[in-house]
């Protein structure tokens, strides 16, 4: 996996903001999140080693795109022709750009998109109902070769089988919330979210616990270390054909 943040910060927008790592870690190192600006990572897909090779190749992986603010954002549109090109001149790479600003991608597309490139996944990021309704019908709208929905931090039930039965949506990813102020997921959440994907024949990944986490009543406060072992332990993850996976 390669993390590609051509530029770092972001605005909240919406309830799953409250608590983001990317506040919480600056704020720690006196920085302000909320100032955009690009990175020296910004032609990071590029990059060649003396041999004239890339850095970045396949082998390392998916190349996921923002992860320290938003693709979308507005404050780079003067920026973001520059990321088109480096995803254009590497279709051997793939890149996901996970997005809460979906009602952007149609008007942000580079001339020559199409329906999408094969190279390039956009995943919709909800972590409610509300935000689930607006962005994955943004999502469909939008051309695209792949579409994925992340809910991280999961905040409430999710009912998705309208959006899944469409036959678009290529996986389904969820997550509890980290941090010392971490709402809770409940399993049941999960479980319901991923009964949807089975019965949609959608691949399904459970990421995360989250800091707080209820199963049967009881709350379970889980160190960092063990979020995500813990969440892979638990054998929710689900691919077509294959059934669970990751448990141990």
């Amino acid at each position: 996996m390669v993390i590609w943040n051509p530029w770092h910060g972001c605005r909240k927008v919406s309830p799953g903001c409250a608590h983001c790592y990317v506040y919480r870690r600056d704020e720690s190192v006196g920085k302000d999140a909320s100032v955009i600006a690009k990175t020296g990572n910004y032609n990071l897909p590029l990059r060649r080693r003396r041999d004239g090779a890339y850095k970045v190749t396949p082998e390392d992986g998916r190349v996921w795109c923002c992860m320290t603010s938003d693709f979308f954002i507005d404050q780079a549109d003067g920026w973001r022709q520059g990321c088109w090109d480096a995803m254009r001149e590497r279709p051997e790479l793939d890149f996901t750009i996970v997005t809460k600003r979906t009602g952007r991608i149609a008007q942000c597309l580079p001339p020559d998109w199409g329906e999408g490139w094969p190279n390039v996944t956009f995943c919709a990021t909800c972590e409610d109902q509300v935000r689930a309704d607006e962005r994955i019908g943004q999502l469909l709208a939008a051309p695209a070769a792949h579409r994925q929905v992340i809910s991280e931090p999961m905040l409430g039930p999710l009912d998705l089988a309208s959006f899944l039965g469409r036959g678009k949506i290529e996986q389904v990813i969820c997550g509890g919330e980290s941090g010392p102020e971490a709402r809770p997921c409940l399993d049941e959440w999960v479980l319901g979210l991923r009964a949807q994907c089975i019965a949609a024949d959608v691949a399904f990944t459970f990421k995360q616990t989250g800091a707080n986490y209820v199963k049967g009543g009881r709350t379970y406060h889980m160190e960092r270390r063990l979020q995500m072992t813990q969440a892979r332990k638990s054998g929710y993850s689900w691919r077509p054909g294959k059934g669970s996976m990751d448990a141990l």
